[in-house]
């Protein structure tokens, strides 16, 4: 039997175990979507942050997020959408960052990046690395992705856009 702390822990762990629908190879946790976890008289709660507020996948994340809570025995837990602070792709983890490279989506650069400074970004390819690429597109395939292509290897790519 596990004390409210190691709920908490339990209820975390399956939580960030969801999957982005949009871009499965990403769970909640990577994205930085999973805010926070609460245990109160064992009742879970999540807390969840869109990465923006018209983002189609929350309703599919908020029902896999209590359908993995079911199916480990959480009993009317809830999931919270909070909107404030709004999310940012420095959120975002470093597995992330990987996962997303790894498959074929360039990740967001920093907030400090070369843009802020000149208004333009050089994403690498998520194919060859370089750096000699340019937009196609400013939306993708979903809204927090634009279409960009590689000069040197002449490949489409996504990038995950900055928030």
């Amino acid at each position: 039997m596990f004390d409210d702390a190691g709920l908490r822990r339990h209820a975390w762990d399956v939580a960030a175990s969801v999957v982005d629908p949009e871009i499965p190879v990403l769970t909640i946790a990577d994205l930085g979507v999973l805010r926070e976890v609460t245990v109160e008289e064992g009742r879970v709660e999540v807390t969840i942050t869109p990465t923006y507020s018209g983002c189609p996948a929350m309703n599919m994340i908020t029902l896999e997020i209590e359908l993995a809570l079911e199916r480990e025995g959480f009993r009317d837990a809830r999931v919270r959408t909070v909107l404030a602070p709004a999310w940012t792709t420095d959120w975002m983890s470093e597995e992330g960052h990987r996962k997303l490279r790894e498959y074929g989506i360039a990740p967001p650069q920093a907030a400090n990046s070369r843009r802020g400074l000149f208004g333009k970004d050089h994403v690498a390819c998520p194919q060859c690395g370089s750096l000699d690429t340019e937009v196609i597109s400013e939306f993708g395939s979903t809204a927090c992705k634009a279409l960009w292509r590689c000069k040197t290897c002449r490949e489409p790519f996504d990038y995950f856009k900055c928030h």
